[in-house]
Parts: C-alpha cells; sequence; structure tokens
C-alpha cells in the first residue's frame, strides 16, 4: 500500500507539472492571438487577459489526453533511470500491479473532468463567447434551442433583436430558417419592429428574408396600416456561419448536468438529437479513454533505460496517443451520422484502446 501512495503521488506531481507547463504555453500563444484579433478594436490589455483566462480551461479539457500520456511517460522513464522499477519487480511485484496506483490516480482525474471541469468549461466558454461579441459589436449574440424552436439574440451599434424559428436547415449554403419571427429593439427603448418572414437565410453579415411582413412598432403608428410586405429583405446581423454552426454543431457550451435535460426538450421540439447523445455518452467514457491513454504511455516506458531506444519509445506512445484519439473521433462523427449506434461510437474506442494496451503490456511483462 505504501509503494501504491507514492506511485500515485509521483504520478499526480508529474500530471500537474506537465499541466501547469502547457497552461502557461497555451496562454501565452493565446494572448498573442487575442492581441492580433483585437488589434483594430479598443480594448484593454486586461480585458485580453481576461478572455485568455475564460478559453485556459477549455484548451486544458481538450489536451488533457496528451497530458495524461506525458505525465505516465514522465513517471515511468524516472522510475527506469532511478532504478525503481527493477527494485519493484525484485521485491515481487509485477510490472502490472505497479500500474494499479497510477491508473487509478487516471481514472479520478477522468471523473473530476467529467463532473467538475466540464461545467467550468461550460460556463467559461459561454461567457467567452459573450465578451467577444460585445467587444466585437458592442453587443452580445446567443444561440439556444428548447422545445419552442430556436432562439437567437443578436446585437449591435443599432440595439437587439430578438429572432425565433420553428426550426432550421443546413445546406451547402448556409443555415435557413423557417418561420421566423424577429422583434428589434433600439439601443434605449422597447420593440420598434417586428418580423415574420417564412424563411431566413443567413449571408455574409445579413439575414436574407423572403417572403417577409414588418410592422412598425413606434408610438402613433397603426401597427397593421404602416405594415409592410417584402418578397426579400435583408438585415443585418453580427452573427456569422461558423459562430451558428458552432452553436449547433457542438455542446460545449452546455454542461453535463443540464445535457439530458436538452436532449429531452430537443426532441419534443423535433430536433435532431443525435450529436448530443454521442457527446453525452463520450463524456461519460471520457474516464475510460484517459485510463487507456494512461496505459499507452506505460506500454512503451516500462523498460529499464540501459535497453536504450527512450526517445523512440516516447514518440511510438505519442503518436499512437495521437491515433487513438483520432479513432475515437472519427467513430463519434459515424455515431453522429447515425452509420454506428451511439453506445459503440462514445464506448467503443476507450474499451478496445485499453485492451489493446493491456495486450501489449502483457506481452512485453514477463510477470
Amino acid at each position: 500500500m505504501t509503494l501504491d501512495f507514492y506511485f500515485a503521488r509521483r504520478f499526480l506531481m508529474s500530471f500537474l507539472l506537465i499541466g501547469g507547463v502547457f497552461l502557461t504555453l497555451i496562454m501565452l500563444i493565446d494572448i498573442i492571438e487575442q492581441l492580433r484579433r483585437f488589434e483594430e478594436t479598443d480594448i484593454s490589455f486586461a480585458q485580453l487577459l481576461g478572455l485568455t483566462l475564460l478559453s485556459a480551461p477549455g484548451a486544458i479539457d481538450e489536451i488533457l489526453p496528451l497530458l495524461m500520456i506525458l505525465a505516465t511517460v514522465a513517471l515511468f522513464v524516472a522510475l527506469a533511470r532511478s532504478s525503481e522499477l527493477v527494485v519493484t519487480r525484485a521485491a515481487g511485484r509485477s510490472g502490472i500491479r505497479a500500474l494499479a496506483a497510477p491508473l487509478l490516480m487516471a481514472l479520478l482525474i477522468g471523473l473530476l473532468a467529467v463532473s467538475t471541469l466540464n461545467p467550468i468549461v461550460a460556463a467559461t466558454t459561454n461567457r467567452y463567447q459573450t465578451l467577444v461579441d460585445s467587444y466585437r459589436s458592442g453587443g452580445s449574440s446567443a444561440l439556444s434551442l428548447s422545445r419552442e424552436g430556436l432562439w437567437l439574440r443578436q446585437g449591435g451599434a443599432q440595439g437587439q433583436s430578438v429572432i425565433h424559428a420553428d426550426g432550421y436547415v443546413q445546406a451547402g449554403d448556409g443555415i435557413t430558417l423557417r418561420n421566423v419571427t424577429i422583434l428589434s429593439y433600439p439601443p434605449d427603448g422597447g420593440p420598434n419592429r417586428r418580423i415574420l418572414a417564412a424563411a431566413a437565410r443567413l449571408g455574409e453579415g445579413e439575414w436574407v428574408l423572403t417572403d417577409a411582413k414588418v410592422w412598425p412598432l413606434m408610438a402613433g403608428v397603426n401597427p397593421e396600416r404602416g405594415a409592410r410586405n417584402h418578397e426579400v429583405l435583408s438585415i443585418p446581423t453580427t452573427l456569422t456561419q461558423e459562430r451558428v454552426e458552432d452553436t449547433l454543431g457542438r455542446s460545449a457550451g452546455i454542461s453535463i448536468y443540464d445535457l439530458p435535460a436538452t436532449i429531452r426538450e430537443l426532441k419534443l421540439a423535433g430536433f435532431s438529437t443525435r450529436h448530443q447523445e454521442v457527446w453525452f455518452q463520450a463524456e461519460l467514457a471520457r474516464p475510460l479513454f484517459l485510463v487507456a491513454m494512461a496505459l499507452v504511455g506505460a506500454a512503451f516506458t516500462m523498460r529499464h533505460t540501459r535497453l536504450g531506444g527512450t526517445g523512440v519509445a516516447v514518440l511510438a506512445a505519442v503518436l499512437l496517443g495521437f491515433g487513438l484519439y483520432f479513432i475515437r473521433d472519427f467513430a463519434q462523427i459515424l455515431g453522429e451520422n447515425g452509420q454506428i449506434p451511439i453506445a459503440l461510437a462514445a464506448w467503443g474506442p476507450p474499451v478496445a484502446s485499453i485492451f489493446l494496451m493491456l495486450g501489449l503490456l502483457l506481452h512485453a511483462e514477463d510477470g
């Protein structure tokens, strides 16, 4: 038990050290990117630093598998160089048994990532996007799906607009909303215009409405008498294709605790929830995938340094880790497209990776 605690502590220290180094590098790179992105915008360095801090949890969340591999590699390379692995085996403990404590730590880190880091990433991602929209256009934008349909809020110098649609279609030419209602608000007052349209297509900096009717909502004006019909009507927007597609196609801004309710609401509204279901199951399977990454690092480095080839072994571990990460993402895409079952898309790659690495370890170990 004392030896297990020792290995667990060494693994955790390696993970925290490597995580701190990567976090520092990510923040330095990101703040340079923020300076470039907002070079024509009048915002302070403190605001840019705030954006960098908000984006940091998401970046760490993305590279957790890499951190797990590198932490395991650092642990076992250090143990091999100090001959502690040799002493451990001489004491009658096999290499597989010595892996128990690091794998348990990897599992605990995965559970913390799902239960704690995931909600933090959801909150910081939403706040980051709100601030970016505010700094760029002077108003925030938001998008949400619910049982009542799709809701959008866009802001700009002219004020805010709230957009509701019964549904949407993603085609080659972009996003098209169906049965659209738009309420426009000036910067310092109530609504001043209401628009109903059969469809709205998101173009370059504008919504292109078809079969639209516009009612003015101003004091002293009869809305119906002042209404106008338009076969085609363009209104400016600060939203972009990438922003809307990213929100519709990703679940990073939704906490894992809120996702089941979101899936139920989307089903009631008639939207496809396959992407959200795959993402939810993949998040639940993440601790197993991190355990698999720890096994990848151990499989190539639980060897004595006198055998040589340590650099090649480390490179092979990292490349194999990237390969398994790619396979996991590819399986999730197949699951989202309905080509394989959701459970297989989310749980198949982590479980297969664990068995693959255990087989490699059992083949390499003699005890």
